[in-house]
């Protein structure tokens, strides 16, 4: 037996032996809940930290103001009044927001059952991921933005990582350890940075317990997370809640499991989670290459194989008038790189990361400020590339390349009292952000040389502050200005490459870059509500963006990208002026949300391939040599226009069998030039899907097919068409309240899902690796999720 398929049944028995060990601490009532429909608004981002409609009426108590909270526990129960859970499959519109946002509640994740980000938000409207390895390294691309317009962040602090560095490199969020997961567009977004144009991919758990938790018989509120108690009750009887998360998958013969403990008492909250997944290579419907048919594949996409685990442990302490708490997060991931190279060198990817976080929050008794957060974390990365440094020789594996990362992070936001302007009720929020970042990328083949690595080392530093001002006019109309402006400070070193980057024998010496850049952006937007229990918005959007170390600083070959990139450390600021009109419904039988978009940016960062093939270094570029198989890319900028439109709808037909059904849809488009006419590189294709639902207060089952078109608008130099496909998935799912004396468990979910079931092969149109791999084929997944 492979090491493999032993650490697969490790994780498969540990996760079913937690469950008998945990049914002697059954909670005690089993009375069954119903789950009506409710109305899903998130939060407006200037009055919660962030942007979470799980929460609301636990923070609404919590959150009054200490010279009104005598008053108000008189007027309050001790205990919050949940909101009521939505039935499973319903979908969630948010409406009170300037911007679109894409919710992934609980249930869906555990549905989903997808490892990464980028797996996850695939099908989503205006949403796709870079699928550079399914499974293991898939990076969420919004509205055709990718890696240096996406931002990503864990908790309100960023991931972490590298991923925006390389497309092989991992996303260190794992879905099966997180509760929610929202796409952020709009103005909320410069809250975390000017590198976040195309949006913020926010993913919330409990690592930080914000609330105590509420015990035993509490009721659910949406999206499976439960109710939590007001700070007033922070001092009440200790208690343990746990769940369980397990599945197995047939298209890798994967199996995955997790457990979450949160426990409270005494005015502390404890919070803990372990997981771990392990996978074959993934089935696939034909032979992968379409350049190379020499190849032996078996079925199986070669060299797709994955491993991956990590545990957290945090606590917070409540005190009168807020919290404060700590988490340390470790993940870990083993897993291979697919393609022709690395199925040839058997390249995989060793990765670890240690991560720590605290936050907190405090509502003075004063009559100006409402609340005052913070965020703090800093995370510690390291991944090693390994394989073979000759195919023929399986002697030669080792380290190939090295990439670490070490980042500090600090934000500290202030929330003031709404006070009345005579035209407008207005509420202000400001906050000051900073961060320091140390990247390496070290080669083992030539450490001597005058330019070892991608682009080793360099370092940067920023520091921003921010502030979003809402104007309430009536409860129908409400408008939002907020703006940033950040300073951005990076060191490395860079040589002066020929102008047409062909070698010219001059010798190269090493030449210290320190650039610096001031962007600013600011945003203003209009939110209405309509006749029908419509809401509109628009915004329209100024944001600037420094450019990223790799854009300044790569000088080498680059293998996920099968590029010899050569940055450019006379990049200027790039500029994007957008504007956004939404319309969304999210009560009644039929509920969308509707989006259009147009962004013009000016100085848009790209890499620019030059039809040029390079060896290791920078002399073979050009120099004809047939084993030269990396592309000589330029980081270079020219004006570019972004414009596509984005609908999702669900219309509840009417009742059947004690249930309700109906059907959904779905579209996506989005079109990328630059000013030339000539296409942007890597954009998704035009998308259109839709299916037939019925669900009731325990069951769901859904069947959905999506149509993605060939996508011929290609770029001039290095990009291939891609075939278009259709994706059809369908799911069954079972939720109910169970008797506690059965196995201890008092909640219990089980689901099957069928993923490709045409088994159509599928190419995503913005991977680098698209011709040589393919999406997985026709799989089912069977998950149990058990709550204690």
């Amino acid at each position: 037996m492979t090491l493999q398929k032993k650490r697969a049944l490790h994780i498969g028995s540990v996760s079913w032996l937690l469950l008998g060990a945990m049914s002697h601490n059954a909670l005690a009532d089993d009375t069954p809940t119903q789950l009506p429909d409710i109305t899903v608004t998130a939060p407006s981002p200037i009055q919660r930290h962030r942007t979470t409609p799980t929460r609301t009426p636990s923070h609404v108590v919590r959150a009054a103001p200490s010279r009104n909270r005598e008053r108000a526990a008189a007027a309050q129960p001790a205990a919050a009044a949940p909101a009521p859970a939505p039935q499973q499959g319903m979908l969630p519109v948010v409406t009170d927001q300037f911007a679109t946002v894409t919710v992934i509640p609980n249930e869906e994740l555990r549905r989903s059952g997808a490892a990464t980000l980028g797996d996850l938000l695939f099908s989503k409207p205006g949403i796709t991921g870079s699928s550079f390895a399914p499974g293991a390294s898939s990076r969420p691309i919004i509205r055709g933005l990718d890696v240096n317009r996406v931002g990503i962040v864990e908790n309100g602090l960023g991931g972490g990582g590298v991923s925006d560095l390389g497309e092989d490199h991992f996303v260190p969020i794992d879905p099966l350890s997180t509760n929610q997961i929202e796409v952020v567009r709009g103005p909320a977004a410069l809250r975390y940075g000017s590198t976040s144009i195309g949006g913020v991919v926010s993913a919330t758990n409990n690592r930080i317990p914000d609330a105590m938790p509420t015990c035993a018989a509490a009721p659910f509120q949406s999206y499976g997370l439960p109710v939590k108690a007001p700070l007033a009750d922070a001092g009440a009887p200790g208690c343990l809640n746990v769940e369980t998360r397990t599945s197995v998958s047939s298209v890798n013969r994967g199996v995955e499991g997790g457990m979450l403990l949160d426990a409270g008492g005494n005015n502390v909250a404890v919070h803990a989670d372990v997981y771990g997944r392990s996978t074959s290579d993934y089935s696939i419907p034909s032979y992968p290459y379409l350049f190379d048919q020499t190849r032996p594949v078996n079925g199986r996409q070669p060299n797709s194989a994955t491993q991956s685990d990590g545990a957290s442990v945090g606590a917070s302490y409540f005190f009168q008038g807020g919290y404060i708490g700590a988490a340390i997060t470790q993940n870990d991931s083993l897993y291979h790189i697919p393609g022709i190279d690395g199925a040839d060198h058997q390249t995989r990817i060793d990765a670890h990361q240690t991560k720590i976080a605290v936050k907190g929050e405090y509502r003075p008794d004063t009559a100006a400020i409402d609340a005052v957060r913070f965020w703090v974390g800093a995370t510690d990365y390291r991944h090693n590339e390994l394989g073979l440094a000759d195919p023929t020789d399986p002697f030669s594996d080792g380290v190939r390349q090295t990439f670490t990362n070490k980042e500090q992070e600090a934000r500290v936001e202030v929330q003031m009292m709404p006070f009345n302007a005579r035209f407008a009720t207005v509420t202000t929020a400001f906050g000051v952000q900073a961060g320091h970042q140390e990247l390496t990328a070290p080669s083992p083949d030539d450490p001597t040389s005058l330019f070892n690595g991608l682009w080793s080392p360099n370092n940067n530093n920023r520091v921003a502050g921010y502030v979003f001002n809402e104007f309430k006019f009536t409860d129908s109309t409400k408008a939002q200005i907020a703006g940033r402006i950040e300073h951005v400070d990076l060191h490395g070193s860079m040589p002066n490459f020929p102008a047409d980057y062909l070698p010219d024998g001059a010798p190269q010496s090493s030449i210290a870059r320190n650039p610096s850049y001031t962007p600013v952006s600011g945003s203003i937007g209009l939110l209405q509500n309509l006749p029908g229990d419509l809401v509109g918005s628009i915004t329209a959007q100024y944001v600037e963006r420094a450019p990223k170390p790799a854009e300044l600083f790569s000088r080498g070959a680059h293998d996920a990208t099968a590029t010899f990139d050569i940055g450019n450390p006379n990049l200027t600021i790039e500029t994007a002026k957008s504007v956004e009109i939404g319309l969304r419904k999210a009560t009644g039988p039929f509920r969308f949300e509707a989006t259009a978009y147009y962004t013009r940016f000016s100085n848009f960062i790209y890499r620019r391939l030059t039809g040029v093939m390079c060896g290791d270094d920078f002399d073979s570029c050009g120099n004809g040599d047939p084993n030269n198989e990396a592309r000589q890319a330029v980081y270079s900028q020219r004006d570019a226009i972004f414009r596509g439109a984005e609908f999702q709808s669900q219309f509840d037909i009417g009742p059947l069998n004690g249930g309700i059904w109906g059907i959904e849809n779905q579209f996506d488009v989005v079109r990328a030039t630059f000013t030339d006419g000539s296409n942007v590189p890597r954009i998704p294709p035009v998308r259109l899907g839709g299916g037939f639902y019925w669900r009731d207060s325990n069951w769901l089952t859904r069947i959905n097919l999506v149509h993605a078109f060939a996508q011929n608008d290609i770029a001039v130099i290095g990009e291939t068409p891609t075939a278009g496909y259709n994706l059809l998935n369908a799911e069954i799912t079972y939720n109910t309240k169970l008797n506690s004396s059965w196995i201890g468990a008092r909640e219990m979910t089980l689901g099957l899902v069928g993923n490709n079931l045409l088994n159509q092969n599928i190419r995503n149109s913005v991977s680098y690796t698209k011709d040589e791999v393919l999406m997985p084929g026709l799989g089912i997944r069977a998950f149990a999720n058990l709550k204690f």
